[in-house]
């Protein structure tokens, strides 16, 4: 017998014995970390719950209201609805929110087609030849034009009188560019002599010249100029007025095919609801109107109406004035009135901005009549911009809470178009910390709610700004309890300032038009507000930055300077700043 041999073979392998050991502990620490992450995800889950939870109950017990079903509109008979009028569902409506984060490459859908326009070709139209000459040469025959000294203070402002009066009447449109009264076949350059030791570069006289036609425009319009200077020979130039630039007549020519589908239109909206017809159950994947075509429309409106206000048809220009200001009720839910997303809200906002813009443009004219004047105030009266924005915040909440709790995380990455990092950190992360930012989000979002103060018409811009300032780190250092939110949250400062701003130019219109018919009747402007009361207004409206009585007074020329503090709360007599943030918000006529 073989002993050696047999305790040989049944000696076990140093190799496998290791493998196993190693395997062993592999296993035992696989089965701590499940142990270690199934522990945390069950405490976060439940810490996460438990703060969401709190978060409501604090929340309700305000008044405030987070269950999205609340916010579903009911469903409204098809004859009285306008979206099943003719047209209407395929003119302005989307599919749903989703569309307006496209993926890169993808198209827009409903583009407002039946109120395209046909191409036409537009040209400069010249509006001066300046010829520069010396300043000591003899005129001549050239007395007879104008003459304008290059080193003169003055001169700049002479060269906008000269300017505008060679174009006559005219208005800018955030669409059209430049529209005159006149045909443009009727516009002659005017021959101007410049005295001046040297001649200019093209650059210097440029300077020289304002950047827009007339010098009351110069700051509503600081960002956009609109006459360009060139030169024509060695000391001649010649500026232009650079398109599109339409005559008014011309211009209501070329709309005039819309103006059925607008008919149509006007129709659809005397139909008492506005709902559109789709599954609410998923805020994001609900049906929205069509910005885009609302835009449209509402700027081809604006533009015929200043048009038929250049033309001095005060009655044509109302008629298409109102639409625009019927228009933004699809923006809301008829009859309520209330917005269902923050986006058609603003697009409100917006929309009454351009309204205002286009009642200024009538009162820069003279052009609107009484009747037009008082229909104007009542309907400015009635627009209230505080109250949707601060419901529509309302709603998201509800809206993104809905959409944490509901949507799978596969979703939710082609709701947010996620990087890579941030799919992966989606795909891993516990449930708890959705609804650590659901109750972030709620808590923030209640915030803004009690800085707008819309029963009162207030807003309050220091701590708006404070709480931008705390949001900010949201954006900057993402953390397990933030990070959906820096998705989500929408831009809170610049839709509350937006709001406010556009709620004061609305304020600022309604006074302007109390104020022309004081003009009207007494031949010029009141000294002091408070003339206006009561016969021609029964209570002004105040200054929503701070509730003081808006800030008044004439200005030579016969005009007058009606101003808020604005965004920084401080009185700076009346001058505006190069940002919203800055200085006043000024309504002035020259």
């Amino acid at each position: 017998m073989n002993t050696s041999s047999d305790s040989s073979a049944s000696a076990p392998n140093p190799s496998s014995a290791r493998r196993w050991r190693a395997a062993r502990r592999l296993l035992v620490a696989g089965s701590a970390l499940a142990t270690f992450f199934a522990v945390v995800y069950t405490v976060e889950n439940w810490r996460g719950k438990r703060a969401w939870e709190n978060c409501r109950r604090g929340l309700e017990a305000k008044g405030e209201v987070l269950d999205w079903s609340a916010y579903i509109p009911a469903p409204v008979p098809d004859d009285q609805n306008f979206y099943k009028a003719p047209k209407m569902q395929e003119w302005f409506v989307k599919d749903s929110l989703r569309d307006l984060r496209p993926s890169p490459g993808a198209t827009t859908a409903h583009t407002a087609e039946p109120f395209a326009l046909a191409p036409r070709k537009d040209s400069n139209l010249v509006v001066a030849e300046v010829k520069v000459v010396a300043s000591n040469t003899p005129l001549g025959s050239q007395a007879a034009d104008p003459v304008l000294r290059f080193d003169d203070p003055s001169a700049r402002a002479q060269a906008a009188k000269v300017l505008s009066e060679v174009l006559g009447p005219f208005v800018i449109s955030p669409r059209a560019g430049v529209v005159v009264a006149r045909a443009l076949e009727q516009i002659k350059p005017l021959h101007l002599v410049l005295q001046a030791d040297a001649v200019p570069a093209v650059k210097e006289l440029a300077a020289f010249f304002p950047s827009n036609p007339v010098t009351n425009l110069a700051l509503a319009y600081s960002d956009t100029s609109y006459l360009q200077v060139g030169a024509s020979g060695s000391n001649t130039f010649r500026i232009l007025l650079k398109e599109p630039v339409y005559g008014a007549a011309d211009y209501l020519s070329w709309t005039e095919p819309l103006t059925a589908n607008f008919d149509l239109v006007r129709n659809a909206l005397k139909r008492p609801y506005a709902r559109i017809d789709c599954d609410y159950q998923q805020p994001f994947a609900i049906g929205i109107p069509n910005f885009i075509g609302i835009r449209t429309v509402v700027q081809l409106l604006s533009q015929r109406a200043q048009c038929y206000l250049l033309l001095s048809q005060s009655e044509a220009a109302w008629h298409e004035l109102t639409l625009v200001h019927d228009l933004c009720q699809i923006l809301m839910i008829k009859p309520s009135g209330k917005p269902l997303t923050l986006v058609g809200a603003m697009i409100h906002v917006a929309v009454i901005g351009l309204y205002a813009d286009i009642v200024e443009d009538g009162l820069r004219l003279h052009a609107w009549r009484e009747p037009e004047l008082t229909a104007i105030e009542r309907q400015l009266a009635d627009i209230d911009l505080l109250a949707p924005v601060v419901e529509a915040f309302r709603e998201e909440r509800a809206a993104t809470s809905r959409t944490f709790e509901t949507m799978s995380r596969g979703e939710l990455v082609k709701l947010f178009n996620f990087d890579r990092s941030g799919r992966l950190a989606l795909s891993l992360m516990p449930r708890g910390w959705f609804y650590q930012n659901m109750a972030l989000g709620a808590e923030f979002e209640q915030e803004v709610v009690g800085n707008m103060d819309a029963t009162n018409q207030m807003v309050l811009p220091h701590q708006i700004s404070e709480l931008v300032r705390r949001l900010s780190p949201i954006s900057q250092r993402r953390s397990a309890y933030n990070f959906l939110l820096g998705m989500a949250l929408p831009n809170y400062s610049k839709a509350v300032q937006t709001a406010a701003r556009n709620q004061t130019l609305v304020n600022q219109a309604m006074l302007a038009c109390v104020l022309e018919r004081y003009r009207l009747a007494s031949g010029q402007y009141p000294e002091t507000l408070d003339a206006l009361t009561p016969r021609f207004i029964e209570k002004l409206p105040h200054d929503l930055i701070g509730g003081q009585p808006l800030k008044y007074r004439r200005t030579d020329g016969a005009g007058y300077l009606l101003y808020s503090v604005g965004w920084d709360e401080k009185d700076d007599g009346g001058v505006p700043g190069k940002s919203r943030e800055e200085g006043d918000w000024v309504w002035e006529l020259h």
